[in-house]
């Protein structure tokens, strides 16, 4: 396809693409027919030659949680009950964003067919990635229901705030997945990119060991804070296991919330009719 035909489709879906993000995210929202059935597709796709088939999806969290909750409890001297809670709430909260991310990331080039065949409202896509990140959420439910009931010291006042903060989480999410799936279309191995850091961002987090084991004022305390997935986890876990929320972590939701959400929509704005170009 030569650059002018590939022009001719922009400018044709331009009154979709270049319009306002929250106007195509809400035409997005009501006609979910496209990006959720897409999503679940791939999901039984990825399925279907199991044995298992959909509880397979379900073997990542038990690895994480018991497996190696069972190998670093004993280096950190807590029982297998706790800690495997701990590790069951930062690994969902944390596998859920990683996987909006890289999802995001290559989520234009893979439906490049689609976009190619005139489909360009681009929060369609957005919100099939966000979906997929979904339904990673809801394999780990079980297993983390699990955890924190060996765990049985549950803040019940944490469990009422938990749907609040996964709320806050996916909205963040959301403006991730746009300024992500952007710079995913211009450059196609920015997805590779970000996939060989999740490993550094996971060890990163505090999910595998506890971050009062790092001092606040060192070096590796400000690293630990400076990384956001600290903060998306903090904000889910903390109040469920009885422990307080830094205000740091709160200051720092609210502002990239309100910051994101805004360089969300300016970006959609100003470069998603340039996708099908890239793509």
């Amino acid at each position: 396809m030569t650059i002018e035909q590939n022009m001719t489709i922009s400018h044709a879906g331009s009154n979709s693409s270049s319009g306002m993000f929250w106007h195509d995210l809400w035409q997005s929202l009501r006609n979910p027919e496209f990006w959720a059935l897409s999503s679940w597709l791939d999901i039984l796709v990825r399925a279907r030659k199991s044995r298992l088939g959909v509880l397979w999806l379900m073997t990542p969290a038990l690895i994480y949680v018991f497996g190696l909750g069972s190998f670093f409890a004993s280096l950190y001297g807590r029982a297998i009950s706790e800690f495997a809670a701990h590790i069951a709430l930062g690994a969902m909260i944390f596998r859920t964003i990683m996987s909006t991310v890289i999802g995001s990331a290559n989520i234009f080039n893979a439906s490049s067919s689609f976009i190619m065949d005139g489909r360009v409202r681009m929060t369609d896509y957005l919100l099939e990635a966000l979906a997929k990140s979904c339904f990673d959420f809801c394999a780990y439910l079980p297993i983390t229901t699990v955890a924190l009931v060996l765990f049985g010291q549950v803040s019940w006042l944490g469990l009422a705030l938990a749907p609040v903060a996964a709320f806050l989480i996916y909205v963040n999410a959301l403006w991730i997945s746009v300024v992500f799936s952007l710079v995913g279309a211009r450059f196609p191995d920015f997805g590779q990119l970000i996939g060989q850091a999740s490993i550094f961002l996971f060890l990163l987090t505090p999910i595998i060991w506890y971050p009062e084991s790092i001092p606040v004022d060192s070096i590796r305390g400000h690293l630990m804070r400076f990384n956001p997935f600290f903060h998306y986890v903090s904000l889910f876990r903390n109040p469920i296991m009885g422990d307080p929320v830094e205000p740091l972590t709160l200051w720092f939701i609210g502002i990239s919330t309100v910051i994101g959400l805004l360089l969300a929509g300016f970006l959609y704005r100003r470069y998603a009719r340039y996708v099908p170009l890239w793509i």
